[in-house]
């Protein structure tokens, strides 16, 4: 039985779980406000609020519906348009109306409920954070500048938020109807439970598999790990840091212990997906599905990141470069999963990037994306790591590259043998993204911006390209 507050009604349904939330909403429960728009997690026409109880205190985050199994719903209080709606507009609704940020209406609730759940962040709000807030709802009538300007005018009503009690706040000044006050007593009655099916189909945060299998996961058994405790958190011993696989990648890019050790991280994982997918896709669900490209392989190769693979109770580590062994063919058993991804602490003297090239800067599919890590004492390079996606068949650990440049010192001419050794080691191919000499161009330039951002001093731009 699956369990979970819709706006303020309890509901108990043995619904198949691998249904998704939207379906649920709009057909079962008849709350026709939340929008079908692609069913693939790009439009943002099917945002709601997922609210989860943590210590005693309930925090909210937008999610796409239409990618969510209703079985991750267990648990949970999910916010639909119709459960922000009061006698009067909040002040969200009422910015959207006040700068004209509607027009034919279709994509409005999405961002209604994108800037609700901004406004229930437990941050201050900024203007640069509430346009960010709704960077996963798309709109084909407006233009956007009206949208912005609501949401601008929002984040100037928030600059006064209550951010040690944001839901108090929303509720007082009109921003939530009351009945939110009431929701922490209520989730905590409903018991979590883990029940694994056997031989059924890990799913996770579904914003791979629900957009690759919709039909099949509706029908099948399933086993969902997205709401598994014991595979949650980020935490760090002496020499490691420790994530569980169903850290998603808003956990990863707020936490406190990813941000010491990696101060860009923030900008780096912008450039994956949206917000709402953030909030939802896995650490193991982005290396499981294996594509060539995946941001989150291709940052945590360059990490030297092992996996623990567990299967009933035996546990296995690997080193994730060891993990993808040929297109989408992984070194993983029958009944296996990984429990968590663990990296080394890096010392003082490592320094990381990320770079990124789609067609768009943001919320798209790499055509060529590439991380590194080196271990630097002044000029002479004591370790390093380099990654990229896009130009093999899986996601590539460059172990020549990697290896000529330790123990090398920073120069024009190392970085440019390097790339030499480096395009050997590729072997990209045509297709919809580029073809293979625009992705090996690519993947120069994206190895040449590596050095120029982290070793300025050593490196003359205008000589690598001459």
């Amino acid at each position: 039985m699956i369990t979970f507050i819709l706006n303020h009604k309890l509901i108990q349904t043995d619904s198949h779980p691998g249904t998704t939330l939207l379906d649920f909403i709009r057909y079962g429960e008849n709350l026709p406000g939340t929008k079908i728009g692609c069913r693939e997690g790009d439009c943002g026409a099917c945002t709601v609020l997922e609210g989860t109880l943590e210590r005693n205190k309930v925090t909210y985050k937008s999610i796409i519906s239409c990618l969510t199994p209703l079985g991750n719903a267990h648990g949970k209080h999910i916010v639909s348009i119709e459960g922000i709606n009061m006698k009067e507009l909040s002040p969200v609704q009422e910015a959207m109306v006040d700068h004209a940020a509607t027009q034919c209406g279709f994509c409005t609730p999405g961002f209604v409920m994108s800037l609700t759940a901004h406004s229930l962040s437990d941050e201050k709000s900024t203007k640069e954070k509430a346009i960010a807030a709704i960077s996963g709802n798309i709109c084909r009538c407006t233009g956007y500048k009206s949208i912005e300007k609501a949401a601008e005018s929002i984040s100037e009503i928030l600059k006064v938020k209550d951010i040690n009690d944001p839901i108090q706040w929303m509720v007082e000044n009109k921003f939530l109807p009351e009945y939110f006050l009431e929701i922490g007593t209520k989730l905590s009655q409903i018991e979590v439970t883990n029940v694994q099916p056997v031989n059924a189909k890990i799913i996770g945060g579904g914003t791979d598999l629900m957009v690759q299998r919709p039909e099949q996961i509706a029908e099948s058994d399933i086993n969902l790990f997205y709401n598994r405790s014991d595979l949650k958190g980020i935490k760090k011993n002496k020499y490691t840091i420790i994530i569980g696989s169903a850290a998603n990648a808003s956990e990863m890019m707020k936490s406190p212990i990813m941000q010491e050790y990696f101060p860009k991280i923030k900008p780096h994982f912008k450039l994956i997906s949206s917000e709402p997918i953030r909030n939802m896709g896995t650490i193991a669900g982005n290396f499981v599905n294996a594509s060539p490209i995946g941001d989150l392989s291709i940052f945590f190769l360059a990490l030297n990141a092992n996996i623990i693979l567990k299967e009933s109770n035996n546990t296995r580590k690997i080193p994730l470069k060891d993990f993808f062994l040929d297109y989408k063919k992984l070194n993983l058993n029958t009944g296996e999963y990984i429990e968590s991804v663990i990296i080394p602490v890096p010392d003082e003297k490592s320094v990381f990037n990320f770079e990124k090239v789609s067609k768009r800067t943001h919320l798209d599919i790499a055509s060529v994306n590439s991380a590194i890590q080196l271990k630097l004492n002044d000029d002479i390079i004591e370790d390093c790591s380099v990654s990229a996606g896009g130009v093999s068949a899986i996601p590539k650990y460059l172990s020549k590259t990697s290896d000529y440049l330790k123990g090398k010192k920073i120069t024009n001419g190392t970085i440019l043998k390097a790339n030499e050794i480096l395009q050997e080691e590729i072997a990209p191919i045509s297709d919809v993204r580029g073809t293979e000499d625009y992705k090996r161009l690519l993947l120069r330039q994206l190895f040449f911006a590596h050095f120029i951002k982290l070793c300025p001093k050593s490196i003359s731009l205008n000589e690598l390209l001459s």
